[in-house]
């Protein structure tokens, strides 16, 4: 079993120059792991080196043991506002490639968060706007205050979501996506929640810490090495149709799992009536 997340990890992924770091990083020795974008004075919009933070950020925690639960949070009471004036400014002197190499950066940070073997939670409070709003799509789970505001607003700019649209139509369905990319409308959190863009909506920024604490000694209950699986699990079986090789591929799967050190555990624990290893 991995061991508990290290100190280390805690100290090396935070930015030396704590005040110019536009990602902060904090750990728990039992795995708890919390990204907090720290450009509160620009409502938390990317730029390119908030970008590419958040993908070191990403990759770091990714290749690092003991890591239950991944937390992504904006600071100053706002998620993300999307892509910053000063970085729009900037990229309009680019050529195509240019831009396309940027976008490439923006598109390599959201698969590192999709490939988090770790559950990952977004707690979205304030704006959500644009790869903000995709942001929240990436991760497993998200809790909304009952104040938040979500938009997939690029084509009020002339541009299209196409980075964040793989993720964002696997999870609220191409129907819908197509409406809300088509009018960069504005929306609340309870149609967010009704759309299944997020999971719960809290009435505000302490009953989110409260779902926080909730959803952090939730996973500690749950073997890690079974979490990773079945997030590439739901992926392996989205959309597949449910013939022979599908069922022999899912009995393949579980059968690894009951020989497996955490199979054999987890079911010796609940037959003895006790916590399993991981959860102590």
């Amino acid at each position: 079993m991995p061991n508990p997340i290290s100190d280390p990890l805690v100290e090396n992924v935070i930015s030396p120059d704590i005040a110019e770091a536009p990602v902060r990083i904090s750990a728990t020795p039992e795995g708890v792991v919390n990204v907090t974008i720290e450009r509160a004075h620009r409502r938390n919009a990317f730029d390119a080196p908030t970008i590419a933070a958040l993908a070191e950020a990403f990759e770091t925690i990714r290749g690092s043991e003991g890591v239950r639960i991944v937390f992504l949070r904006g600071s100053g009471g706002s998620f993300s506002a999307g892509a910053d004036l000063d970085w729009m400014r900037q990229a309009a002197d680019w050529n195509e490639a240019d831009n396309r190499d940027d976008a490439m950066g923006l598109a390599r940070m959201l698969k590192a968060l999709h490939d988090m073997p770790a559950l990952t939670v977004a707690l979205v409070e304030g704006s959500a706007f644009g790869g903000g709003a995709g942001l929240v799509a990436v991760c497993d789970w998200a809790v909304a205050t009952a104040t938040a505001r979500f938009a997939f607003s690029e084509v009020r700019l002339g541009l299209t979501p196409a980075t964040i649209s793989p993720y964002v139509v696997d999870t609220i369905g191409p129907r819908i996506a197509r409406g809300l990319f088509a009018t960069g409308r504005v929306f609340d959190a309870a149609y967010a929640e009704k759309i299944g863009l997020v999971q719960e909506v809290v009435a505000d920024g302490e009953a989110l810490d409260a779902a926080k604490a909730r959803l952090a000694e939730e996973i500690m209950a749950c073997a890690p090495g079974a979490v990773a699986a079945v997030k590439e699990l739901a992926w392996d079986v989205w959309s597949k149709p449910i013939d022979h090789e599908l069922m022999a591929e899912t009995a393949r799967r579980i059968a690894r799992a009951r020989v497996g050190e955490e199979g054999r555990e987890g079911v010796a624990a609940f037959l003895a009536k006790r916590k399993p290893s991981w959860a102590k």
